[in-house]
């Protein structure tokens, strides 16, 4: 009767197996994910699959009675997991761009599992045991320069994972990554619910004072895509931002500018105690590792080294961009009392408002102007062909290739030799399911294994402007410069020419990662691309050189002012994690003393910034804000090499693509940009874009 029952179970596994897609190997174009077949109920027994697969794998390092060696411990490490990996990538991807109630609530379950899972492998003492003896002894295995690195990463992330510390210190640590984990994946849930919960609903006409025809048609769409009457504002991006910088009603900024900041701060979904919770429970982390900061122990395996190398950039650039920001400030202050002829004083829900219409003084340009010549479809053939031009790689769209929504798109990437480079896809559009701002990441990775190049399957995700009835998505200036950035991110990724997956393409040092995507924007100031593709959507016309001298004329327009916003969000996430003792306090009280030296406008009662602040709370740039300045300096001081040798000159974007791109992880990346460059990167090619230094 038990060998019937066994036969029945192993034939009931043996079916979930067959039928759920994580179970074997896909059966699609190039292995891309069969999104169709995937239904919710697949993600846990995978994952448990996955996570069982995994350890299994440890078990065989650890009882492996081999003298430990880099192929037996270290690669065999940096190989484990696949099973694992191809389920999560999946998941949270789908988690960020086409979330569901079911998913937030699966995720609840999942991310325990995962926390636990990858302490039991970073806390084996046994494991860490034979990854140490190997570091220890790496002299004696010949290793090239990747294998070095990927032997230090290993031993390092162990290291940083708790793996030195006695017994009941690791219990400690392991409850309080736990912790860490579940309150991130709340805060991050939470601020997407408080985004999707706030509808404005506009019935008379002067409360459309100043807006564009474009986007009252947009509003119109979003409240008939609710079965509502009137204009629908809401808190994405591309309703908020357009908002905040067209509409004449003040009090109507005023009460979505305090809505937009003040979206976790009390009610259903308050995050002010995630927040401190997040922040403390960092600090009691890197106390337990011997750390007086978070930050001490975050910036090991970064560029800048330490508190003293952010905070000193941070701290240079706002010495010098300041004074350029308050004159800024109260120039746009001037105009506005000029404008109203009354003494106002200038709020943030007034300052994109005036700012835009003083620009438009003094310019004559502004979005309105140039979104005709930024239709979607010219602005990817524009993007693509740019990478054609330096890099000589294509694009095809393949409609066989399945996607995870209608809207998204994929595309084979070739090299110029013709030979399959990657997997791209492009999602573009808001949507309820989608978390706010933009990113890539990856479906899969590249690495190489026993001769063969795995080439990887890449992400872009946006939020730009959707097509109305009668007009097609047009985008603005900071919407294209937004693909520009992201798509640098998609090169890094589908150019990686690594052998192990840990190194591959963007696993990089954090404050790295954003030179490959900031370069790119560089290139939307100048006539030579711009003429590839801006073109009116109605007439086909280019893009006059009229406009184009005008983007030129007001590139350093509020240059200060948008510095020292930068640098307020790297300080206040410095401010966050370099506390030496619990945050107790008014947590308020606490953000606008870290925002003191940055403040040029006044603060708002009820609002804040920290409690939205995905970045650094939930999306992995905790003590590494400060990196989008940092790169900052890099890609200007990158760029003057375009600038000098030519624009699309074959020879710096090949140097660019083996130096930088192609490396990944592989060496430190000072040596890799130094390598590109012919020496280390100054603030002044940045101070001289911006018009700060002649």
């Amino acid at each position: 009767m038990r060998k019937i029952l066994l036969t029945v179970a192993i034939a009931i596994t043996m079916t979930v197996s067959a039928a759920n897609p994580f179970f074997g190997k896909y059966k699609t174009p190039h292995g891309t994910i069969p999104f169709s077949e995937i239904k919710t109920e697949h993600y846990m027994p995978a994952f448990k699959e996955g996570i069982k697969r995994h350890q299994q794998e440890i078990d065989v390092i650890v009882n492996n009675r081999a003298i430990p060696d880099f192929e037996n411990t270290i690669e065999a490490l940096d190989n484990s997991g696949e099973m694992l990996a191809k389920v999560a990538s999946v998941f949270f991807n789908l988690l960020s761009a086409e979330c569901s109630d079911e998913l937030m609530e699966l995720s609840q379950k999942i991310q325990p599992m995962l926390s636990e899972h990858s302490n039991n492998i970073q806390l084996n003492s046994l494991l860490f045991n034979k990854v140490k003896e190997v570091y220890e002894n790496q002299d004696k295995f010949n290793l090239n320069e990747e294998q070095k690195m990927l032997l230090k990463n290993t031993y390092l992330g162990f290291e940083a994972s708790g793996a030195t510390l006695n017994e009941k210190d690791k219990e400690t640590y392991r409850t309080l990554s736990l912790k860490e984990d579940s309150l991130s994946l709340v805060f991050g849930q939470n601020a997407l619910k408080a985004t999707n919960a706030f509808e404005m609903i506009l019935t008379k006409e002067d409360e459309l004072t100043g807006l564009p025809e474009s986007f009252k048609e947009a509003c119109a769409l979003a409240a008939k895509n609710k079965n509502k009457e009137g204009y629908l504002i809401t808190l994405s991006a591309t309703s908020y931002v357009p908002f905040m910088k067209y509409s004449s009603r003040r009090d109507l900024r005023e009460k979505l500018y305090k809505a937009y900041n003040s979206r976790c701060v009390g009610g259903e979904f308050d995050n002010v105690e995630n927040m401190r919770q997040i922040a403390n429970t960092r600090l009691e982390t890197a106390k337990l590792m011997g750390k007086d900061n978070y930050a001490q122990k975050a910036l090991e395996n970064r560029m800048a080294k330490n508190e003293q190398g952010v905070n000193g950039l941070l701290n240079q650039l706002l010495e010098a961009y300041k004074p350029v920001a308050l004159q800024e400030v109260k120039e746009i202050q001037g105009y506005a009392i000029g404008k109203e002829n009354e003494n106002i004083e200038l709020m943030p829900w007034d300052f994109g408002y005036y700012s835009e219409k003083l620009k438009n003084a003094k310019y004559s340009i502004n979005d309105e102007m140039l979104k005709p010549y930024f239709p979607l479809e010219n602005v990817k053939k524009g993007v693509f062909g740019l990478a054609t031009k330096l890099y000589g790689i294509t694009f095809k769209k393949n409609t066989k290739i399945q996607t995870y929504h209608p809207e998204v798109e994929a595309f084979e990437v070739f090299d110029k030799d013709g030979k399959f480079l990657a997997v791209l896809y492009t999602d573009f559009h808001p949507r309820e399911g989608k978390r706010a701002g933009a990113w890539m990441n990856d479906f899969k990775g590249q690495w190489k294994e026993n001769g063969k190049d795995s080439r990887p399957h890449i992400t872009i995700v946006m939020n730009f402007t959707r097509p109305t009835a009668d007009k097609p998505a047009l985008l603005t200036y900071d919407e294209v410069n937004t693909f520009l950035h992201e798509f640098g991110h998609s090169l890094h990724g589908m150019f990686a020419n690594t052998t192990y997956k840990s190194l591959s393409g963007t696993n990089v040092y954090r404050d790295f990662v954003e030179l490959p995507s900031q370069i790119m924007e560089n290139f939307m100031g100048e006539k030579e691309f711009l003429d590839t593709f801006a073109a009116h959507y109605q007439t086909g016309e280019k893009i006059p050189v009229e406009l184009i001298e005008k983007i030129k004329a007001s590139s350093h327009y509020n240059v200060g002012y948008d510095c020292v916003r930068q640098i307020s969000f790297g300080l206040l996430d410095m401010a966050y994690h370099s506390i030496d003792s619990p945050i107790e306090g008014d947590v308020v009280k606490f953000e606008r003393d870290a925002l003191a030296s940055t403040q040029v406008i006044p603060f708002v009662d009820g609002t804040m910034i920290g409690a939205t602040f995905s970045h650094i709370f939930s999306g992995g740039y905790a003590a590494g804000y400060y990196s989008y300045k940092w790169a900052e300096v890099l890609d200007a001081d990158a760029f003057s090499m375009f600038k000098k040798n030519g624009l699309f000159d074959e020879n710096t974007a090949t140097s660019f693509r083996k130096n930088i791109l192609e490396m990944g992880g592989t060496k430190d990346p000072m040596e890799l940009y130094v390598n590109f460059r012919g020496q280390k990167p100054t603030i002044d090619a940045l101070m001289k874009r911006d018009g700060i230094i002649k």
